[in-house]
């Protein structure tokens, strides 16, 4: 019995642990600074879920990515960065055979109405430290844009996604 005990305990130590924080929500707004909805990130024992609920954007696919700082500043959202990879250099695309960086995503529906609703989750992030994820929610935050065309998720740097639409700042709490 007491070595199902200890067996039991040392597999619980050997799970990663969840990072500090609760469930973040992010408002994503347009060029204008317009209210366009929201994301809800979450942590979970191995990535990040998001939740998205937006509106108003043109219908079609939209890339999805997590950028490396929390400013959507400039009209064009050009102050969030390059995506999110660490400090190793990384490949850009879910699809591409030298592996992908942190930021990738899969790609974002937006509806005839102009509203996109989407769950995603990404593996390589965390929202506080925790093991080898990188940290979403660091001194300087990071970003969730939405780029104007679909991500090929194999062409670099940014899978062919254009512009940017939208942009929500992950803060850190």
């Amino acid at each position: 019995m007491r070595t199902i005990l200890i067996a039991a305990a040392l597999g619980a130590l050997a799970q990663p642990c969840l990072a500090a924080t609760g469930p973040l929500s992010v408002a994503i707004k347009g060029p204008a600074g317009q209210d366009i909805g929201s994301a809800m990130l979450t942590d979970s024992p191995r990535g990040v879920l998001m939740k998205l609920e937006l509106k108003d954007l043109p219908p079609g696919w939209h890339g999805l990515h997590f950028h490396e700082k929390g400013d959507c500043s400039s009209v064009d959202f050009k102050s969030a960065g390059a995506h999110v990879h660490g400090p190793a250099a990384a490949v850009h695309g879910l699809l591409n055979p030298a592996a992908n960086e942190a930021g990738d995503l899969p790609n974002l529906h937006v509806g005839a109405d102009g509203g996109g609703h989407a769950e995603v989750f990404s593996a390589w992030t965390s929202l506080g430290p925790v093991g080898d994820r990188l940290n979403l929610a660091d001194m300087d935050g990071s970003a969730i844009v939405v780029h104007a065309s679909a991500d090929d998720h194999v062409s670099q740097p940014i899978g062919g996604a254009g512009a940017r639409l939208a942009c929500g700042v992950i803060r850190p709490q």
